[in-house]
């Protein structure tokens, strides 16, 4: 949850506010701590019952947001496994939706393949349809049934990817677009190629996922898991712009900034990158917004 306010507090809320957006902020997601949990021996993952049914919440929510409120909904992170439950419960408001992953991990580990055994790194393995053959029965996530089809998810931007990931990435039809793949065709083409993969019609509310370690330390070093060689920040910006311009965005999660981690100055450039990420996802362009009800004053 810092990660959450230290964003809030640098500004997210004003600035949607200043371009004309209304935004209801409904706070931070409460949980009860599971009594099973105290035995961390058990099962593929730690603290398992505590953490599903906190997913759950965040599911019930943007579910509630999305299919009552009809407003863009907006996730912040927090570690990815929070995108468990933004994805199933955008799924079940909007069946037809389609998700762009923007990440330097394939997060498709099933628990069984993690080398970490860490629950952000098996994000789509538990929503993707295609992995519920493999999936062992994790206490607490009773509620989480598979709901999205393989390919109706795009990568953009992985280059550090486990061989259980590898292998279901090269059997199961989601469209991996790598950093190789950028460099050789640009972050236009490789972008174009991925909503023709997953929106073709361009008639599919699109679920953008946007892990900060997606981008180069350079740009976003505190993070958890940062790999080098990653987008620009300019790549990240297009991306979002563009995500933006489709009109089709309903949900946007925002993960994996730790401004607990690197230098006072590497703090505040992750988190400001950040900002300007989702202000981007939200509507902001770099060549400027014309405020809400603008006129020119009479001279």
């Amino acid at each position: 949850m810092y990660g959450t306010n230290v964003i809030r507090e640098a500004g997210l809320i004003s600035r949607l506010s200043e371009m004309g957006r209304p935004i209801v902020d409904h706070g931070d997601i409460s949980y009860q701590v599971a009594l099973e949990d105290a035995d961390e021996s058990v099962g593929y993952i730690k603290h398992s019952r505590t953490l599903g049914n906190a997913l759950k919440t965040v599911s019930d929510s943007v579910y509630s947001i999305v299919s009552e409120h009809q407003q863009t909904c907006v996730v912040l992170g927090g570690d990815h496994s929070l995108s468990i439950g933004s994805l199933h419960g955008h799924a079940r408001a909007e069946p037809n939706m389609c998700v762009i992953w923007i990440d330097a991990h394939a997060d498709l580990n099933l628990p069984q393949t993690s080398p970490s055994r860490n629950l952000h790194g098996m994000v789509l393995s538990f929503v993707c349809k295609e992995t519920k053959k493999y999936l062992p029965n994790v206490p607490g996530f009773e509620w989480c049934s598979p709901c999205i089809d393989a390919s109706n998810i795009a990568y953009i931007g992985l280059r550090d990817i486990d061989p259980g990931e590898s292998y279901i990435l090269d059997n199961y039809g989601m469209k991996c677009f790598d950093i190789h793949q950028i460099d050789k065709y640009g972050i236009a083409e490789i972008f174009s190629r991925a909503m023709e993969w997953v929106n073709p019609r361009g008639d599919k509310p699109i679920h953008l996922s946007f892990d900060i370690d997606s981008l180069d330390p350079i740009v976003s070093p505190s993070t958890g898991t940062p790999v080098w060689g990653g987008l620009t920040y300019r790549e990240g910006m297009y991306i979002a712009e563009e995500v933006s311009r489709t009109n089709l965005m309903s949900v946007v999660d925002l993960v994996e900034v730790n401004p607990q981690l690197g230098t006072p100055a590497q703090q505040e450039a992750t988190v400001q990158t950040a900002v300007d990420v989702l202000m981007a996802a939200i509507g902001k362009r770099r060549e400027g917004n014309t405020p809400p009800d603008y006129k020119i004053p009479d001279p």
